[in-house]
């Protein structure tokens, strides 16, 4: 873990940063903050490649969601809610870091890129302010022995993969625990030779040659996470689910119920297996939240469910529409790259209904922050916004919701030969501004504008007929991009992709 002692020597104790654009202003501390005796919990679901319009609750008809339909009933889910990036890596940057892909430090999505022992994450503010605090699931942030490893970011507790390559396999030979292997000896060999890249898409028996039972990850990590929850019900905790269904690679268990909702249907197998995976999600989810009402900690509880980024372009047709009417999907700077579901639920504090207001992975920081009494512990300079007044109501709050003057986004293609971040030849940007949306699809190229309030599909490019909003738009993003630090990636043991 890096020393918060350090980062936050001369911040003043009881900031609550506010900011009101991209750059941190204080505030004194929040009446919210002050009444708490005993802080909140709080528990971040993050789904993988999942597009809102999967969801019940944003749409969708195509896959049974019935718990986080439920799940989004009872707390409030946001219309225009952004991911931090297009992809997977940098994305959980900004969720972790509270800074946009203009400012966060790993941008490239090769997989290992590490944080730095001088970021601050997310679980380090949580950490410092008495929460304990666990990660289960797809890190993403560094590989093994690497200071961005969660262990070394602020959690107590990690159970799951670094590497986010490790993490395309649902069946792998083994897990991390806190930089340990914990091996699963049944699914050693799975993905060797014809057992593994023979098997590609569909179900996978419950049995191994061996004739010990296929250990499914992702239950695995999700069953972990509920323990956690278990040994921790008397004290504040953090729980980061950062679950990897619905990615890819694509072999769901034969023997799960969700697999046979969808095995008949006159579907693409990819769709199929797809669904299936969703509905897993859907189910854990509902699994956790009945969790918390058996301990009895529901009402003290916050959970925030939402997606890295949007579905993957492949499934944005029928039989899925996985990303609604929005072009495009992930890897992609259109909406259906970007625009995610997002759901908070707190009984009793947040009440049930919509909100358009616009935001992004980087406001979830310091909103968390401020729901917890952890606003002394936060960086300086944060881009997020904290979300308290649209989540609780100005009146609970004390003031109204403060609003981006533009949010930023940012990626770039990758050699995977070299495994070398080209953001020099490669560098896309985008930037939203209310209704206005810019995008540069690469260096020096000519921005494309669209309004999506008219426009949600960004169909129609209105470039030419308003020339100061673009200049506006290339000022933003000119100003809003900084060299990041190397995306080196580690260097590869005996060929692998991960270690």
């Amino acid at each position: 873990m890096s020393d918060i002692r350090g980062h936050m020597a001369g911040i003043v104790t009881a900031v609550l940063l506010v900011v009101a654009t991209a750059v941190g202003c204080s505030a004194p501390e929040s009446s919210l903050e002050a009444e708490q005796e005993q802080p909140p919990n709080v528990i971040l679901i993050l789904a993988d490649d999942l597009g809102s319009a999967d969801l019940g609750a944003y749409g969708g008809t195509a896959i049974a969601t019935p718990s986080i339909d439920r799940f989004a009933a009872q707390g409030l889910r946001f219309t225009q809610a952004y991911a931090g990036s297009t992809v997977c890596g940098p994305s959980r940057s900004t969720l972790m870091t509270g800074l946009h892909t203009g400012h966060t430090p790993v941008r490239s999505n090769t997989g290992g890129v590490s944080l730095r022992d001088e970021d601050v994450t997310l679980a380090e503010v949580l950490k410092a302010a008495g929460h304990a605090t666990g990660g289960f699931g797809k890190w993403g942030l560094a590989e093994v022995g690497f200071p961005g490893v969660p262990e070394r970011q602020g959690f107590d507790e990690f159970f799951g993969y670094y590497h986010q390559i490790h993490a395309h396999e649902h069946f792998p030979a083994f897990l991390y625990r806190n930089g340990e292997r914990v091996e699963l000896p049944a699914n050693r060999g799975f993905y060797d030779g014809p057992l593994g890249e023979g098997r590609g898409i569909g179900p996978v028996p419950p049995r191994s040659p061996s004739d010990e039972p296929y250990q499914f990850a992702h239950a695995l990590i999700v069953e972990r996470m509920k323990a956690f929850i278990r040994e921790h019900r008397d004290r504040p905790f953090f729980a980061y689910g950062a679950w990897t269904p619905p990615h890819s690679r694509w072999e769901v268990p034969e023997d799960d119920p969700a697999w046979k909702l969808y095995a008949d249907r006159p579907w693409p197998l990819e769709a199929k297996v797809a669904a299936t995976f969703t509905s897993i999600v859907d189910r854990h989810v509902g699994e956790i939240v009945e969790l918390l009402d058996e301990l009895d900690i529901g009402d003290r509880t916050i959970v925030l469910f939402a997606s890295d980024n949007g579905g993957l372009t492949t499934f944005n047709r029928e039989p899925l529409r996985t990303n609604g009417m929005l072009r495009g999907g992930k890897t992609t700077l259109w909406e259906g790259g970007l625009r995610v579901p997002l759901i908070a639920r707190w009984p009793g504090r947040i009440a049930p209904g919509t909100a358009d207001h616009l935001t992004y992975f980087p406001d979830v920081m310091p909103t968390i922050a401020e729901l917890t009494g952890a606003s002394a512990h936060l960086p300086p300079n944060l881009d997020g916004l904290s979300l308290v007044p649209v989540l609780l109501g100005v009146d609970a709050a004390g003031r109204s919701p403060a609003s981006h003057e533009y949010l930023y986004w940012e990626d770039a293609d990758i050699d995977w030969t070299a495994v070398r971040y080209l953001a020099d030849e490669t560098l896309r940007q985008a930037v939203r501004s209310g209704r206005w949306k810019a995008i540069r699809p690469a260096p020096g190229a000519a921005l494309q504008l669209y309004d999506l309030e008219s426009d949600p599909g960004e169909t129609t490019d209105l470039a030419a007929e308003h020339p100061d909003m673009v200049a506006q738009m290339a000022t933003w993003m000119d100003e809003a991009h900084v060299e990041p630090p190397p995306q080196d990636e580690p260097p590869r043991l005996d060929g692998r992709m991960y270690r």
